[in-house]
């Protein structure tokens, strides 16, 4: 386990996503060996590569830790990072994206024999930074209008969606933008998850910028680490403009360290088949680290 007195606790499913190379495998050697370190049994992973499998998700080659896995063009699309979101916050971090006053909603009506449909909008809304206003109406402070409609023709809703702006938002007698987004979201709690955050990249930062070489297992461990508690940090977070947020907002200084984390693990591991996140978050971060990576 890397060093820090947070323990990080990793799916085995993100694990064996994380590890996708560039060319769409994994290894099983690499598979194992990190696990291992991160704590997991042997057993454990053989259980969650078979589900994998058996959903679809990968095909297998070989036997043991000669093994090889290959991720279906279905799984390398949807396990792509949300590079325009992450893109988004850096920008916001650097005050060049700032709020232009607008609020962004949406609302539908699916009935209730598409409730599936209806419960995955809802989910899928939230995901997207939406905050529930009533029943079936949401709004964000982002333009999210091309994803919340290419959801809902996927799931058979767009006739059902309703979308709209305003700069002109109330509820009850509060209309002060930032006293609205207190009301509206989390912040406390989406606070204290890049709190955490923090407390995990900088002693993995320090590893990664000391002195002397770290294996290319310590390496993946560290990245299999930082990506999972940035998908903790970043899924629930609406993205909220700088002039929504109390400041200093810890979400900034968060990203800070992982931009230089990841600028860190892209110049320390330099082999060829390194997974495919280590490149593309070493690129989404490259400027905001401020660090040349190749």
């Amino acid at each position: 386990m890397s060093a820090g007195t947070d323990h990080v606790e990793v799916p085995t499913r993100m694990l064996v996503h994380a590890l996708i190379r560039e060319d769409g495998t994994v290894g099983a050697d690499e598979l194992y060996t990190v696990a291992n370190t991160l704590g997991m049994s042997d057993q454990q992973v053989r259980l969650c590569v078979r589900r994998l499998v058996a959903e679809g998700r990968f095909t297998h080659e070989g036997r043991g830790r000669k093994a090889e896995l290959h991720a279906t063009a279905g799984t390398t699309r949807a396990l792509a990072p949300n590079a325009d979101f992450l893109r988004h916050a850096f920008r916001q971090d650097a005050g060049s994206a700032p709020w232009d006053g607008v609020w962004h909603l949406a609302a539908f009506a699916v009935p209730e024999s598409a409730r599936a449909a209806r419960d995955t909008l809802r989910e899928t809304l939230v995901r997207l930074g939406g905050a529930p206003l009533q029943g079936g109406l949401y709004v964000c402070a982002n333009p999210w209008e091309p994803y919340v409609e290419e959801a809902a023709h996927r799931l058979g809703a767009h006739g059902a969606l309703t979308l709209l702006t305003t700069t002109d938002l109330r509820r009850g007698d509060t209309r002060e933008p930032a006293e609205l987004a207190r009301r509206l979201w989390p912040l406390q709690e989406i606070a204290d998850r890049y709190h955490r955050l923090s407390r995990i990249a900088r002693p993995r930062l320090a590893r990664l910028t000391g002195p002397g070489g770290l294996p290319s297992s310590a390496l993946l461990t560290i990245a299999v680490e930082l990506a999972a508690e940035l998908t903790r940090a970043m899924e629930p977070d609406p993205l909220l403009p700088p002039q929504l947020l109390p400041q200093p907002w810890p979400g900034t200084r968060a990203r800070e360290h992982i931009a230089r984390c990841w600028a860190a693990l892209y110049e320390r591991d330099r082999g060829g088949a390194r997974p495919a996140l280590f490149r593309v978050y070493a690129d989404i971060t490259r400027e905001a680290a401020g660090r040349v990576t190749r």
